[in-house]
């Protein structure tokens, strides 16, 4: 029996992280993971690496690049005669891109002298024991980071091949003539932009009556504007009624937000209506591991389960289904685990989509701050102000920031335009430092730089931006 001062399952961003995180610390470290990759090797990084995050974002670049081509580099003097999609290079690029993250998590795992083993982890006869084919690890402490599975449709499982998940979504080998996504989230939005500058016609069907009603709703109605002028459909407050899979297509039927019965008929089907925790087979029940309502492994705020020495993080608890959070998590596990006491602040966890333009955002939105009566004020500074922005032929979108307005503290910073998911990062180093707008207004931003939209939308919560 092999023994272990930290055993982790799951291999994802939380997982790895933690046992980087706890191998740095001087811990005896094991990861388990059972994720192969098309050539049926390990493959580790889990969902985000494999068929996530990191092959959804090779595409969004690859598929934006052929979009300028096509209608933009004409503009900039650029003239392209005889424009081809070699859609089997795309893909082979991502597989690539993919191969060299989980190559990249393997040197870390070598040059930290994790033990890695591959196969599907479960708990033993006690909590303290991990078994993986066959083979019996024990532990002081148990990380569980075993991720999510994305939720299908009832009656409607995905087969990859006409019902898809994210998984099917990243490898469709030609470009469908009519594409169906239910669920206008995250992965729909990507996944819808992509395909639709590849040359798909696609119909986004979201059941929630709001577009985007996790962001703030003047960038979701902006981003409803943008979308719509760049040819995705989308159709809000829909109710699915049946899904069904033909020879060729899939047919929906749904309810329209006016109640009249739609049917849509598409080529292919991406089902995006979110994920579930991923237990089955962890043998939880047997130790005695606490799930909640939802299936979620149940912890405390420190991500400590209801059996000593066993901790669950990322997908697979409470909290936003994101990545990085999985990371800060794991990095707090693995602290705690040797007496340090860190802190994770959901608050100021930042949301990014990939989208063209990208949104991102932290903290509290407007109808957040609406809904519990705080003072506060508001500053917004358009892209199409911004030099740099003009400069790029990419001026859609605005910084909005949201400040106490007593204080000056920032309370939230939204937004939607180029580079979103870069900028977002100075908003959030200053809400977990307790900046004021102000403090953003009279720091020296690089000019031409789309980062002065952000000072010039901080300087606009005291009304002072220079250049609107």
């Amino acid at each position: 029996m092999d023994a272990f001062d930290v055993v982790v399952i799951g291999g994802g961003p939380g997982g790895y992280v933690a046992a980087i995180r706890a191998a740095q610390l001087g811990l005896k470290t094991a990861c388990v993971d059972d994720w192969q990759g098309a050539d049926g090797k390990p493959a580790l990084g889990g969902t985000c690496t494999n068929v996530g995050c990191i092959p959804s974002k090779a595409l969004l670049q690859s598929s934006e690049y052929y979009e300028q081509a096509a209608h933009q580099f004409a503009d900039h003097g650029v003239k392209i005669k005889g424009l081809d999609l070699d859609l089997g290079q795309m893909l082979k690029r991502k597989l690539g891109v993919v191969k060299a993250s989980n190559d990249g998590v393997a040197y870390l795992f070598r040059k930290n002298k994790i033990q890695f083993f591959h196969g599907r982890g479960a708990f033993g006869k006690s909590p303290s024991e991990v078994i993986v084919g066959g083979q019996s690890l024990q532990a002081k402490h148990v990380i569980v980071a075993t991720g999510s599975n994305p939720r299908a449709l009832p009656g409607a499982p995905f087969d990859e091949k006409l019902v898809l998940s994210n998984t099917g979504a990243l490898a469709m080998a030609e470009v469908p003539k009519r594409l169906g996504v239910i669920g206008a989230g995250v992965i729909g939005l990507e996944m819808g932009s992509v395909w639709r500058r590849l040359g798909a016609q696609v119909t986004i069907l979201e059941a929630l009556p709001a577009f985007l009603g996790a962001a703030d709703e003047q960038i979701a109605r902006e981003a409803a504007k943008i979308f719509a002028k760049q040819g995705l459909a989308i159709e809000l407050g829909v109710t699915i009624a049946n899904v069904t899979p033909g020879r060729k297509g899939v047919s929906v039927e749904y309810a329209a937000a006016d109640k009249s019965a739609k049917t849509l008929e598409c080529d292919r089907l991406i089902v995006s209506i979110g994920r579930v925790p991923n237990t089955q087979g962890l043998n939880a029940a047997a130790v005695g591991l606490k799930l909640d309502e939802r299936g979620f492994v149940a912890v405390d705020g420190d991500c400590r389960t209801n059996l000593p020495n066993v901790w669950a993080i990322g997908d697979v608890v409470r909290g936003p289904m994101l990545a990085h959070k999985a990371e800060e998590e794991g990095v707090a596990v693995a602290e705690r685990i040797v007496g340090q006491k860190p802190h994770v602040d959901f608050n100021t966890v930042p949301w990014v989509i990939y989208t063209t333009p990208e949104i991102a955002w932290v903290g509290e939105t407007e109808q957040q701050l609406k809904a519990r009566g705080a003072d506060y004020r508001a500053g917004t500074f358009p892209f199409m102000a911004n030099a740099r922005a003009r400069a790029l032929g990419d001026a859609a979108g605005l910084v909005k920031f949201l400040a106490d307005a007593s204080t000056d503290r920032i309370l939230g910073v939204h937004v939607i335009g180029p580079f979103a998911g870069e900028l977002i990062a100075e908003a959030v180093v200053a809400m977990e430092f307790g900046a004021a707008a102000e403090d953003i207004g009279m720091i020296c931003h690089a000019h031409p730089s789309l980062s002065e939209a952000m000072k010039d939308a901080a300087l606009a919560v005291d009304k002072r931006a220079i250049n609107v």
